[in-house]
C-alpha cells in the first residue's frame, strides 16, 4: 500500500488509548512500503505523542520515510497557505496537500477527513483520502 501518513494517524497508531488506535494497527498491517511524510507531521505527532524518539524509531523502522522539502516548496507552500487561509491550515497540512500533487497515487492516512474532504490539489482536483469511518468499525477504504 502507498500512502501519505499525516499526525493522526502516527498517534492513533502509537497511542493505545486513541479512539482510532484500533483502525490505526489495522492499516498498518497493510503496509509494504514505507508511508511518505514530511517533518512538520513528524514534528506535531513527537509533540502530541510528547516522544520524539517513538516517532522517530518509525522512520528507522521503515514504517514511515521523509519524502519532502519545504524549502524546495516554499513557493507552492506560500500559494496554498495564502489559497487556504481562511481555514487557517497548519504546516504539515499544507505539506500534504503539496505531497499528494507530487505523489498522486498516494492517498493521504488521515483522521481529519473535514478538512481534507475541502483542500484540493492542483487548484481543484479531490485528494484521495483513507480515513476512519465513522460510526462503523475501522474500514481500510479509500474515501473522495
Amino acid at each position: 500500500m502507498k500512502g501519505l501518513a499525516d499526525t493522526g494517524f502516527i498517534v492513533a497508531f502509537k497511542n493505545r488509548d486513541d479512539q482510532h488506535h484500533r483502525w490505526a494497527l489495522q492499516l498498518a498491517r497493510e503496509i509494504v512500503d514505507p508511508l511518505l511524510t514530511c517533518e512538520s507531521v513528524l514534528s506535531e505527532a513527537a509533540f502530541h505523542l510528547a516522544s520524539a524518539e517513538s516517532v522517530l524509531a518509525l522512520v528507522r523502522d521503515g514504517m514511515l520515510r521523509v519524502a519532502f522539502d519545504s524549502a524546495d516548496e516554499l513557493p507552492a507552500l506560500l500559494d496554498l497557505a495564502r489559497r487556504y487561509r481562511d481555514r487557517q491550515p497548519d504546516l504539515a497540512d499544507l505539506c500534504l496537500i503539496r505531497m499528494s500533487e507530487i505523489y498522486p497515487n498516494h492517498p493521504v492516512i488521515t483522521v481529519d477527513e473535514a478538512d481534507f474532504r475541502v483542500f484540493r490539489r492542483n487548484r481543484r482536483e479531490f485528494i484521495p483520502i483513507i480515513c476512519p469511518s465513522k460510526g462503523r468499525a475501522p474500514s481500510l477504504r479509500t474515501r473522495r
